[in-house]
């Protein structure tokens, strides 16, 4: 499959961190969050990211460790999700995947407001948790992404790696390049609006139950 005309990037967190972020105006990566001791539910493997804080450094910069940066996949309904939705016993958040919302932006929009504001960005073949993978640094190089692997809904045996590429940013995402948010249903409408209630940026929000399991 060939790179996708207009790529999206997607971030899932908790509804209950979505005041915060709105607020902060960024999306913050680990290394900034740890710092800051924010408030709202955990839903990462609490083991994997401090392997992202404390130990996996990106090739294309050696001095920039891959939890200092703000994560993205490149399709919603990510392997990540998958583990939350079956209640991972590796999890210590068990809250399921109902009250996970998808932040939905364009990767050539982020890559541009990088480039603008000196923040470093890449992207990995795979999981950018695990010990080994490959990351890139230029536009140029997407190709190298198995896309049919991202876009795949049934993702298990050789596809499962190439599912979970990301997209990093040094340090945060600014709030104002969510371009959609996807909830699993009805119920999550009205608490994702209050969380922007007084910003002057209120991406759409829709009911993706297809971008969930």
């Amino acid at each position: 499959m060939p790179v996708p005309a207009q790529p999206k990037i997607y971030h899932i967190v908790h509804v209950d961190r979505l005041a915060s972020i709105v607020a902060d105006g960024f999306l913050w990566s680990d290394g900034v969050m740890v710092q800051r001791q924010g408030a709202g539910t955990t839903i990462g493997m609490s083991r994997i990211k401090a392997r992202r804080l404390n130990e996996l450094s990106l090739s294309c910069y050696p001095d920039l460790r891959v939890g200092h940066c703000a994560p993205f996949y490149f399709c919603p309904r990510s392997v990540m999700l998958y583990l939350i939705a079956c209640r991972n016993a590796e999890l210590a958040y068990q809250g399921g995947q109902e009250p996970i919302v998808h932040l939905q932006a364009d990767l050539h929009a982020t890559i541009a407001w990088a480039k603008e504001n000196g923040q470093r960005w890449a992207f990995t073949l795979s999981n950018a948790g695990a010990y080994y993978f490959e990351d890139r640094s230029d536009a140029a190089s997407l190709g190298e992404i198995n896309w049919d692997a991202v876009q795949a809904r049934q993702w298990a045996g050789s596809r499962k790696e190439g599912k979970q590429a990301e997209f990093l940013i040094e340090r945060a995402f600014p709030w104002h390049l969510v371009e959609q948010i996807g909830v699993y249903s009805q119920a999550y409408v009205q608490p994702v609006s209050n969380a922007m209630l007084g910003s002057a940026h209120r991406p759409l929000i829709e009911i993706k139950r297809d971008w969930y399991y």
